[in-house]
């Protein structure tokens, strides 16, 4: 799927087709690191079944905007009910620092596990301060999983370092970060190709 979507050749329809099938598999193995309990249910034949049962006070997406919102569908397909919060973090071109523009939280997030959201991290600065906001909203910290579908190590890295007890998921790691802060090999400005927009001129 990988090799689909970094082809710069691919077209917007298969681009979003590969990215969603990437989506839906990440989450459902972020949902299996979830912690669990046994329960016991009936069956429709009187016999007992032992499975198992989410142990936890609740679920919350929280996606970084614009990419991270495109994970929201293949979120509420595998979990159902989940309420979803939104961060709206972007650089600023002087200084080069990460600002917060918008933040929308569902009450009660402190108790929940969280599933931060974006679709690449480079240099883990948007992650790094999405996380703060979740801590400070008392989030735990070993209740916030951060998933993406491509990061670079230098993020990995950079949120490892910070946040050792936030999980991190993604389906990629590639090794390099360029001059313009972008992933290399990489698969280009995610957003831009998965919205059918025109990458902004400097």
């Amino acid at each position: 799927m990988h090799t689909f979507i970094r082809n710069k050749d691919t077209s917007r329809d298969e681009f979003i087709f590969y990215s969603k099938r990437l989506m839906r598999l990440l989450i459902e193995h972020t949902l299996s690191l979830l912690p669990f309990r046994t329960c016991t249910v009936q069956t429709l034949q009187g016999e007992n079944y032992e499975g198992r049962r989410f142990d936890g006070t609740g679920i919350t997406g929280v996606s970084i905007l614009r990419a991270g919102e495109t994970m929201e569908p293949a979120l509420r397909a595998v979990c159902k009910d989940v309420t979803v919060g939104k961060i709206l973090i972007q650089t600023n071109h002087i200084t080069g620092e990460p600002e917060l523009h918008y933040l929308r939280l569902p009450k009660d997030i402190s108790e929940d596990h969280v599933i931060l959201m974006d679709c690449t991290v480079s240099t883990g600065a948007a992650a790094l301060m999405a996380i703060r906001v979740l801590r400070d909203h008392d989030v735990q910290e070993d209740k916030i999983f951060l998933i993406s579908l491509l990061m670079a190590e230098m993020g990995v890295h950079s949120v490892a370092y910070a946040f050792p007890q936030v999980n991190i998921i993604t389906t990629a790691v590639d090794k390099k970060v360029n001059d313009l802060f972008h992933i290399i090999p990489g698969i280009g400005n995610f957003g831009d190709r998965y919205f059918g927009t025109d990458a902004p001129t400097d």
